[in-house]
């Protein structure tokens, strides 16, 4: 329960367990930042294993004496506490999971293009085995592209010149992730090490042995410590950690880190005595045998040694060879020239080592895991198959049994024993969301159990596959962050039954204020051809923008949604304003709207007008005492096209009449004819009789607005007449 901490104003949770006696409590610290007296909390769950607590300080009538708070009254703070023991979680940071994120995404989406087209080929074709293994090739460059993501971490530079006591090399890293993936990809899809899948479980270990050293004695911790002992020894050779620490290595198949040992710290001194050549032979002997050893596999890496054998038969007569040569040297009689005890024994312990003695290679061993790759080595090379690998598994866990196993062991197990039930529950239980949406490729490729189980629809599920399940829990996770929801349709669309739903919703879900992540969703509507979705969303960004006032934003979001409804509406709002008012401020504010408008709503009496007179009122702007008459009377004719043209308002009439007092009063000539002023005449007397109407509506204009425009149009006709 959450309570105040001794001798500070910060907050604490403590959780409270049965064993709490027993074992130390975890304390997680709330750092909420408020400076005022906390008076009341509020806790829920948030995302995750998250827990969200609200911390609110006193009212502002409480926070003082003389009423001065701090700044902070009526506010408080908001902070997530992760509840999680620091451990494996931290191996990947939330940086380095969206950068997992977004790096996986390509493979994915080439890999679900791939399968669709293959697909379609096959239905077209009565051929599958050729499918199968073009699929095959697709899913093996997938995993190659995904294992390269997870192992992006660069290893420390080496220095220019080798260190004589480097017995274990610094090397990038491991992560659990990489490693699980790498099982996967080992056991259900690489096919073509799989009449060497041991080789590839001793190159496994070797990069991934580090990982169990956080919970378990193993091998590397051992060397580890060797490599930190020998800043003190003197004569290594009578150091049994010496020993000990080659045996380990040679039990696992380490043979270029025994060589560089055996090598590196050769026997200069025997106490006082002078190195005796027998001794030395026996050291070089077993060196090239452990150097010599062959290995079933069609090739090594750069730095490890042993000769490789492709094909079976090949690799037998030369493993034979090998234990024949082995065997003999270990009934040497040269051993009983040997005066030094600790290399006789250590040298001989290596020989049973190679040899396959089970009691040394149990001793050399820390888990069963090391122990399992040594029987592989030296005992059983010729196992083959997962149920010979699985009961083999299980004599070395009676044999080595671990207290508290490792994440990945349960994997292991799971895998060798073919229950896909359990490599899924391993996945999801230890590596999350990420791991299974896109390590259920592997196992459909490489598995028919698996591919049944996987695409077997259910219909407690909703009528979705298990794999499907997976791929919409792991979009949501996505959906659910802002830095990474941009990705999530790639793996909705790739959910036929449900995921075009919870497509929508997601975009629907987006804040359409931001721009940028509207400009992103109406993008993500147009590559999955969601036409529908996008003029809704983007109908909901105008009708947002023009209730909060951006109403040329609105204006232009309903134009590209196509909502003829709403833009009518507008262009009704904009008739209703203009018919009240048409003062110059009221115009310039409405101005840039009309031209955005144009004349595409199909109101009655459309926007033509609205832009017309726009242009009008432009012209009439221009016209002043020093204006040539012709100008003069093409902005006339502009206002008498106005009051013929039939879109134009009736309650624009008048508003027209009075802006053109000037044109009507030019002092040059009349303007206007006499059968234009009879027209302007004849629409002032209609205006007259409408306005005996209840439903008439006043302009917002002088009072004697009416009165001049009458007076000018008489004078004018008068003038016309003269003139006439």
């Amino acid at each position: 329960m959450p309570g105040l901490t001794s001798e500070s104003d910060d907050l604490a949770m403590v959780p409270v367990s049965p064993d709490s006696q027993t074992q130390p409590v975890v304390i997680y610290p709330l750092r909420h930042g408020l400076k005022s007296q906390i008076n009341r909390l509020s806790i829920s769950w948030a995302c995750g294993n998250t827990l969200r607590v609200s911390v609110f300080p006193k009212p502002p009538q409480f926070d003082t004496v003389d009423g001065s708070g701090d700044g902070e009254a009526g506010g408080g703070r908001v902070v997530e506490v992760k509840l999680s023991n620091s451990g494996d979680d931290k191996e990947v940071d939330a940086a380095r999971w969206r950068r997992i994120a977004y790096g996986s995404v390509t493979p994915f989406a080439l890999l679900q293009s791939r399968k669709h087209s293959l697909s379609a080929a096959s239905r077209m074709s009565l051929d599958n085995p050729p499918y199968k293994a073009e699929w095959w090739e697709h899913v093996i460059e997938y995993s190659k592209e995904i294992s390269s993501l997870l192992s992006d971490r660069k290893p420390p530079p080496r220095s220019i010149i080798e260190d004589p006591k480097l017995v274990v090399n610094e090397i990038a890293e491991p992560m659990c992730l990489k490693a699980a993936w790498e099982l996967l990809e080992i056991f259900y899809v690489d096919k073509q090490s799989q009449s060497w899948i041991p080789e590839r479980l001793l190159d496994w270990l070797a990069d991934n042995n580090s990982l169990f050293s956080r919970t378990l004695p193993t091998i590397h911790s051992k060397l580890v410590d060797f490599q930190q002992e020998l800043v003190g020894v003197q004569v290594v050779e009578e150091d049994p950690n010496y020993w000990e620490a080659m045996s380990s290595a040679l039990a696992v198949g380490w043979l270029e880190t025994v060589v560089s040992i055996i090598c590196g710290y050769r026997p200069l001194q025997l106490c006082i005595q002078v190195l005796l050549l027998t001794e030395n032979g026996l050291v070089e002997a077993v060196a090239v045998l452990i150097s010599k050893m062959p290995r079933m596999r069609p090739s090594l890496r750069e730095e490890n040694l042993g000769e490789c054998y492709k094909t079976k038969p090949d690799f037998l007569k030369a493993w034979e060879k090998w234990r024949a040569q082995t065997s003999k040297l270990d009934c040497s009689s040269y051993w009983l020239q040997c005066d030094h005890q600790q290399t006789r024994e250590g040298l001989k312990n290596l020989i049973q080592i190679m040899l396959g003695n089970p009691s040394v290679l149990s001793n050399a061993t820390f888990n069963w895991m090391e122990l399992f790759i040594s029987h592989f080595l030296y005992v059983r090379p010729f196992t083959a198959g997962l149920e010979s690998m699985h009961n083999l598994a299980k004599k070395c866990m009676q044999s080595k049994p671990v207290s508290s196993p490792h994440k990945l062991f349960g994997l292991i197990l799971g895998i060798l024993g073919e229950n896909t039930e359990v490599v899924l529950a391993e996945c999801s239980r230890s590596f999350g969301p990420w791991m299974m949406a896109h390590a259920v490729e592997l196992l459909t490729a490489g598995s028919t159990h698996a591919e049944i189980l996987l695409h077997e629809e259910h219909s407690k599920l909703g009528g979705v596959s298990i794999e499907e399940l997976h791929r919409l829990v792991y979009a949501q996770v996505l959906s659910s962050h802002a830095l990474t929801w941009q990705i999530a349709p790639i793996y909705f669309t790739s959910c036929i039954k449900q995921g075009i739903g919870l497509l929508e919703n997601l975009l629907y879900k987006q804040p359409v204020q931001h721009s940028q992540i509207l400009l992103k969703s109406v993008e993500i509507c147009r590559l999955y051809e969601l036409d529908t979705i996008s003029s809704n969303i983007m109908r909901i960004a105008g009708v947002h923008h023009w209730k909060h006032g951006r109403k040329g934003s609105g204006v232009f979001w309903l134009q590209q949604a196509q909502d003829e409804f709403r833009l009518n509406r507008i262009a009704k709002q904009l008739f209703d304003f203009m018919g009240k008012s048409v003062s110059d401020v009221g115009f310039k504010q409405w101005e840039g709207l009309i031209e955005l408008l144009g004349s595409e709503s199909r109101t009655a009496g459309g926007l033509e007008f609205l832009n017309k007179y726009r242009d009008f009122r432009r012209s009439l702007l221009q016209v002043n005492g020093d204006t040539p008459t012709d100008a003069a009377r093409n902005a006339a004719e502009a206002l008498v096209s106005l009051m013929k043209n039939p879109s134009t308002p009736q309650r624009f009439w008048l508003p027209l009449l009075y802006d053109s007092l000037k044109l009507l009063n030019w002092q040059e000539r009349p303007l206007l004819n006499v059968s234009q002023t009879q027209l302007l005449l004849n629409k002032l007397q209609e205006l007259s009789m409408a306005r005996l109407r209840p439903d008439f509506v006043e302009a917002d204009l002088p009072s004697d607005a009416l009165s001049s425009v009458r007076l000018a149009l008489a004078t004018n006709l008068g003038r016309a007449i003269l003139e006439e």
